[in-house]
C-alpha cells in the first residue's frame, strides 16, 4: 500500500535533527585533525627538524605537499558535492497523488505506476516484480536509484552513506569518492615509506623505550620529534593497511559496474535478478564513471558520463513496457559476459551527459503506440514494494 507523506514535526523535533547534523560531523572534524597533525608533524618535525639532507628535505616536502593538494581537494568535492535527486519526470503530478492514495488494491496502484512509468528509461522491478516506487518522495525510482534513510531524499546511482564525508556517495561524487580513495592511500603510504628510516633510528638510537618515555615526559626538546615520528609511522601504516582494502574494493565494484548496494543484492530487471546487468565490459565500466577525457581522470572535477537516470544495460529479454525505439536512432548492441548479443537502449551515455547540466529539460518521449496493450501482459505484482 502506498502511505501518505507525514508532516515534519516541529518544536523538539526540529531541535533534534538539528542535533543530529551537528553530530553527523564528527567524523568528518576527526579526519580533518588527522589531517592537520600529520602536516605538522611531518612537515615540520620529520622534514624541517630531522632531515639533514637539504636535497631529501626538498624532494619529500614538494612530493608530500602534491599528495596532501590531491587529498585535500578530492576530500572536500565529496564532501560538498550535493547528490542528485531524481529529476521532475519522476515525480507523480498532484493528480495521479491523489489517484494513487484513493486506490486501496495493490493492483490498480501498480496500473497507475506502470501507465506513468511507460515512457521513462526505466528497466529495473522490484524483486516480486513491481514498478520501485518511494512513497517518500512520492517518485517513480530511475535505475539504480535508493533512497537514503539519512539523507531522506532518493539518490541517483546510490553506492552508500559515507559517515566520513557526511554525504551520500552516489552518481554526482563516485568518481570523488574513488579518488579521494586513492590519494589518500598514496599520502598515507609515501608518509609510512619516507618516514620508516627516522622510526627505526628512534628505536635503534637511544636505547629503550622507558628511557624515551622519561625523556619525553621531561619535556627534552629532541624527544618531541621522536614522538611525532613514532606516531605518524603507526598512523600512515594502520590506514594504509585500511585504506588498500576499501580503495581494492570499490577498483573491483568499478571494473563490474556495480554498486555497493547491487554488490548485497543484485538488480531486479523482468526476466529476474542479474548481478551483471549493468555491466558493459571493463573498459567502458571504467569510463562510465571516470569518463572519455582521460586529461580529467586523476582529477577531482565532475566527468562521468550519463545522467544518472539511465543507464545501458545488458539485458537477456528487451522490456516490452520500455518505449520503442525513436526514429532516426540505431540500437546499440553489445556482447554480455556470456558472449550473446543484445539490445541496448538507444540514448547513449555521452549523448544524455547535457542532461546532468541542463536539468530542466524533459525526457524525449518515444512513439511507442502499443504499450496501453501490453500493460496486462506485465508481470502481476499487486503491491508496491518500497526499496531504502
Amino acid at each position: 500500500m502506498v502511505s501518505k507523506l507525514k508532516m515534519a514535526p516541529s518544536g523538539s523535533g526540529g531541535i533534534k535533527r538539528r542535533c543530529q547534523r551537528v553530530l553527523y560531523w564528527i567524523p568528518v572534524l576527526f579526519i580533518t585533525i588527522i589531517v592537520a597533525w600529520s602536516y605538522y608533524a611531518y612537515v615540520v618535525q620529520l622534514c624541517i627538524e630531522s632531515m639533514e639532507n637539504t636535497g631529501e628535505k626538498i624532494v619529500c616536502l614538494v612530493a608530500y605537499h602534491l599528495f596532501f593538494l590531491m587529498f585535500s581537494w578530492a576530500y572536500w568535492k565529496t564532501i560538498f558535492t550535493k547528490p542528485l535527486n531524481p529529476l521532475k519526470e519522476f515525480h507523480l503530478s498532484y493528480a495521479d497523488r491523489e489517484l494513487l492514495e484513493r486506490e486501496d488494491r495493490g493492483e490498480a496502484q501498480q496500473e497507475i505506476l506502470r501507465r506513468i512509468a511507460k515512457d521513462l528509461p526505466i528497466y529495473t522491478r522490484t524483486m516480486s516484480g513491481a514498478i520501485r516506487y518511494c512513497d517518500r518522495c512520492q517518485l517513480v525510482k530511475p535505475d539504480r536509484c535508493h533512497h537514503c534513510s539519512v539523507c531522506d531524499k532518493c539518490i541517483l546511482k546510490m553506492d552508500h552513506h559515507c559517515p566520513w564525508v557526511n554525504n551520500c556517495v552516489g552518481f554526482s561524487n563516485y568518481k570523488f569518492f574513488m579518488l579521494f580513495l586513492a590519494y589518500s592511500l598514496l599520502y598515507c603510504v609515501f608518509i609510512a615509506a619516507t618516514d620508516l628510516q627516522y622510526f627505526i633510528k628512534f628505536w635503534t638510537a637511544g636505547g629503550n623505550i622507558h628511557k624515551h618515555l622519561i625523556q619525553y615526559v621531561n619535556g627534552l626538546p629532541d624527544t618531541q620529534a621522536k614522538f611525532h615520528i613514532m606516531f605518524l609511522f603507526f598512523a600512515a601504516t594502520m590506514f594504509s593497511v585500511s585504506l588498500s582494502s576499501l580503495f581494492g574494493y570499490h577498483c573491483w565494484l568499478v571494473s563490474k559496474n556495480r554498486s555497493t548496494l547491487e554488490a548485497f543484492r543484485a538488480p531486479a530487471f523482468r526476466h529476474g535478478a542479474d548481478k551483471n546487468g549493468f555491466s558493459l565490459g571493463l573498459s567502458k565500466n571504467f569510463r562510465q564513471v571516470f569518463g572519455d577525457e582521460k586529461q580529467y581522470w586523476f582529477l577531482p572535477v565532475f566527468s562521468s558520463l550519463g545522467d544518472g537516470c539511465s543507464f545501458p544495460t545488458c539485458l537477456v529479454n528487451q522490456d516490452p513496457e520500455q518505449p520503442a525505439t525513436p526514429a532516426g536512432h540505431n540500437p546499440l548492441v553489445k556482447k554480455c559476459d556470456a558472449g550473446e548479443t543484445h539490445q541496448f537502449p538507444a540514448k547513449t551515455l555521452r549523448e544524455s551527459q547535457s542532461r546532468l547540466l541542463n536539468a530542466g529539460q524533459s525526457w524525449t518521449e518515444s512513439e511507442g503506440g502499443d504499450d496501453k496493450d501490453k500493460l496486462g501482459m506485465s508481470n502481476p505484482a499487486m503491491t508496491i514494494e518500497n526499496e531504502t
